[in-house]
């Protein structure tokens, strides 16, 4: 009697999982909105110029700093260009990797833009003490509309390019990098 209990419990969750994982509730009108908002967003932006081998397009953002930053002010320096949440633990791995890498090429002409997904995230006094906690010394442009993250494909996170000197994108990486990563995929660029 009990088997049967427990195959009919085992049964009644798997179709349960079953159909939460399909069931998708009708969307309510604030989400209606926000999805009209994102594909209003994207339909100006031409996705198809960001790849590897064209020129990375330019933008300008405030950053943590309350500076304004451009992507050309990176010409002439080999850059990575990351996009990025705090709430996101491959982007908490990555960040000390970063760091170091920073500290270690800065001088070399090597940049490090990291983009926070700021639409996505959770507010600026959380990437404040986030920045501080890890003790972030490079760039960090708030994407506050997440209109560049959509324009550079940052749909998972994080998302690195890289940038050569000339400004062209060389290679896009989508997941979490390491120190070893990052060196090697700067240095064959110019």
């Amino acid at each position: 009697m009990n088997k049967n209990l427990l195959s009919i419990a085992i049964i009644a969750v798997a179709v349960s999982i079953v159909f939460v994982n399909l069931w998708k509730p009708a969307p309510t009108e604030g989400e209606k909105k926000k999805e009209t908002a994102v594909e209003e967003d994207t339909k100006g932006a031409d996705l198809s110029e960001v790849q590897e081998g064209k020129p990375a397009p330019d933008f300008e953002l405030a950053t943590l700093n309350d500076d304004r930053v451009k992507l050309s002010d990176y010409k002439g320096k080999k850059l990575i260009l990351n996009f990025w949440a705090t709430w996101c633990p491959p982007c908490n791995a990555e960040m000390p990797h970063m760091q170091n890498f920073y500290e270690k090429n800065k001088d070399n002409g090597i940049e490090v833009l990291a983009v926070n997904l700021m639409s996505m995230d959770n507010g600026l006094p959380v990437i404040k003490d986030f920045a501080e906690d890890y003790g972030l010394s490079f760039t960090i442009p708030l994407d506050q509309k997440g209109d560049i993250g959509i324009q550079y494909q940052a749909f998972t996170i994080p998302t690195s390019y890289i940038i050569d000197s000339n400004g062209v994108i060389t290679k896009k990486t989508v997941g979490p990098m390491d120190e070893d990563m990052m060196m090697n995929l700067t240095k064959d660029i110019n």
